[in-house]
C-alpha cells in the first residue's frame, strides 16, 4: 500500500485540467432546457442525446 506524505500534484496535470477547462462547451439556459425536455419525452434514448 503506498502512502503519501503531502498533496504533491505535477505541474503536467494542471495544465491539462485547465486546457480540459477551456475547451469544455458551455451550453446556454435555453440549450439546456430543450435538452432536458427531449430526454422527457422519450423519443430518443439518453444515450442518443449525449452523442448530440
Amino acid at each position: 500500500m503506498r502512502q503519501t506524505t503531502g498533496t504533491r500534484k505535477s505541474p503536467g496535470g494542471s495544465i491539462v485540467k485547465d486546457i480540459k477547462r477551456s475547451t469544455r462547451k458551455h451550453y446556454s439556459s435555453e440549450e439546456k432546457i430543450r435538452i432536458v425536455l427531449d430526454g422527457l419525452r422519450g423519443e430518443d434514448s439518453i444515450a442518443e442525446l449525449c452523442r448530440r
